[in-house]
């Protein structure tokens, strides 16, 4: 096959020449295009610098809506619930969720033109300027290896259900669950992918289940058979005011519940981090994205509906839910508990504490994935030290999992009680940098779209194709924006009715709105000692690594056909109708 050259810190590396040239920074070094090809198909690079595209369709498609599910849907309703009454967080889940499906469109057509294991952050290198990709990169990161600890001690309070502290140290089930992920992770993208699979497919059961059993509560299906139908919507009311009174608090209230449903999403992107490492990419990929659509609509718009229609607003259970604050989630805290328990329906709290548990070490599970793959494209786009772009023979990137997987051990600041309070702040510190990650893809696919229609690249030459565009990119990135500029409003806004305006809440200031200076700062660093210009819509690269992936493609789907005849018939039910929920 050839000598290919690569850059190894432009935007992507690559086996091919681009038609533009390499990248102004970085070495130049060569490699081999004669990996040999798995038995299943897949290119396994021999290099120690590659991932392994190991991960399926069906293992993609189910981290996707693994990494929507979680905590955020089980937990985090029940606090907006609470604050912003039945009406506000059904508007605003579903409005958000048209945002998240904008986000992944545009995301997807990226992706499926180049699905590289730099990720979104290597689409912005290449597409808009170095030094956003750079800035996007390392806050993705530090949002990944806080979320990774933050659910590890989640994990342990759940426990704490069964066995107290007083009986025994949450630091062990810390110790436990941190040894067991990072295992997990260092066995291999196909392990890792087949365990993720199965447990977010009890994700999947398990939401379902209380959709449907939330059903079968508000028509009068349970123990009690009263049929709540909208009776909460009436008494006490569809919309909570919060802070003030009148409208205005309800207007209030419904941008709480917005902001809410954002940090509920955050994560959907996350399929953008597996397209280095997933087998036939450009289907796969807008494949995923496209069912993310009905999945959300699914699982996040039935689950408030019903929610709504179950708990009214002012339940002393459910304030008693949103007291939760940052010891962690619990099944007593679960909006969907208390309709159990207002419905009178007994032993279940148990069995969906169980589930809280299974959700919080699936999500520690696949952060840690994600923080290790982010800091691996960093090393191949020259932004982290190359040591972290070494990968073992089997494309596990075990130095950057190594030093991802020590940041976990942050967890057992949670040990001490005053230590909890400044892990608290951490938390809260780098949750923008979810939105300010939305706003980076948008802003990348906007410079996409402009660069490939200035080089004459049609859509019918595209695999995948946004289908709101351009337009629908410039609209979610405005609310995405006001979002991020408004997301702690609260300490802005005072209840007139208790008095004066109180004191400033400096502290939660501080730690909501750190993350977007700190973000600046890095794109602006980075642009004053590399002196990067942006990218120009006539010298975007769309072509260095292409031949590369083309290539994998090729010999997959070869592999693919000539193995056709050894696979089982009769799927054709499940693809058509099961398939899109799993």
């Amino acid at each position: 096959m050839g000598l290919f050259k690569r850059s190894s810190a432009s935007a992507t590396s690559s086996d091919a020449v681009s038609p533009h040239g390499d990248h102004e920074m970085g070495k130049t070094e060569y490699t081999t295009g004669t990996d040999p090809i798995g038995s299943d198909g897949v290119t396994q690079h021999v290099d120690h610098q590659h991932l392994h595209r190991g991960l399926k369709s069906r293992h993609i498609t189910m981290i996707a809506i693994g990494g929507a599910i979680g905590t955020g849907l089980i937990i985090g309703t029940g606090k907006a619930l609470a604050q912003s009454g039945p009406g506000s967080i059904l508007i605003s889940y579903t409005l958000v969720g048209l945002l998240v499906y904008v986000v992944m469109c545009g995301l997807g057509e990226m992706a499926a033109w180049l699905p590289h294991a730099s990720g979104f952050a290597g689409y912005a290198t290449r597409f808009v300027d170095p030094a956003l990709g750079f800035s996007l990169g390392y806050t993705y990161w530090f949002k990944y290896i806080i979320v990774t600890p933050n659910n590890l001690t989640a994990a342990a309070l759940v426990i704490q259900e069964w066995k107290p502290s007083s009986e025994v140290n949450p630091g062990v089930w810390i110790a436990i669950f941190l040894v067991t992920i990072i295992a997990i992770n260092y066995f291999g993208v196909k392990f890792f992918g087949e365990f993720e699979f199965w447990l977010s497919s009890i994700k999947v059961v398990v939401i379902v289940g209380l959709i449907f059993l939330s059903f079968l509560l508000a028509v009068g299906a349970g123990p009690k058979g009263e049929a709540t139908g909208f009776k909460y919507y009436k008494n006490p009311g569809g919309f909570k005011p919060y802070i003030k009174t009148g409208d205005t608090g309800k207007f209030l209230g419904f941008w709480a519940s917005l902001i809410n449903a954002v940090f509920a999403y955050l994560g959907t992107e996350l399929v953008g981090v597996t397209v280095g490492e997933a087998q036939n990419p450009r289907k796969t990929i807008p494949r995923a994205i496209k069912l993310t659509f009905y999945r959300i609509l699914f699982f996040y718009c039935l689950s408030v509906f019903f929610l709504g229609m179950l708990v009214p607003y002012n339940s002393p259970e459910l304030a008693f839910a949103n007291k939760t604050g940052t010891a962690g989630p619990k099944a007593s805290a679960s909006p969907f508990v208390v309709a159990i328990r207002l419905a009178g329906i007994r032993h279940l709290p148990g069995i969906l504490n169980a589930c809280i548990l299974l959700f919080t070490f699936s999500a520690a599970n696949s952060d840690l994935y994600i923080a290790s793959r982010t800091l691996f494209g960093l090393a191949e786009q020259g932004h982290a030290p190359r040591i972290f772009r070494y990968t073992d023979k089997r494309g596990v990137p075990v130095t950057a999992l190594g030093f991802s997987a020590a940041f976990s051990l942050l967890a057992l600041m949670n040990v001490k009680d005053d230590a909890k309070v400044v892990f608290g702040y951490f938390v809260n510190l780098v949750t923008i940098f979810g939105l300010l990650t939305w706003i980076s893809i948008l802003v990348t696919h906007i410079f996409f779209v402009k660069a490939r229609k200035a080089q004459g690249i049609t859509d019918e030459q595209m695999p995948y194709v946004a289908p709101f565009g351009l337009i629908g990119s410039y609209i979610a990135l405005f609310f995405c924006i006001l979002i991020a500029i408004t997301k702690n409003f609260s300490v802005f806004v005072h209840d007139h009715s208790k008095g004066g305006y109180g004191d400033f809440d400096y502290k939660n200031f501080i730690t909501g709105y750190l993350g977007i200076p700190l973000f600046l700062v890095m794109i602006f660093g980075f642009k004053w000692w590399h002196k990067t210009v942006g990218v120009k819509p006539l010298t975007a690269d769309f072509y260095t690594g292409k031949d590369e992936i083309d290539r994998e493609e090729a010999a997959f789907l070869a592999h693919q056909a000539a193995t056709k005849g050894d696979k089982k018939a009769g799927n054709w039910f499940y693809r058509n109708f099961i398939s899109w929920l799993f």
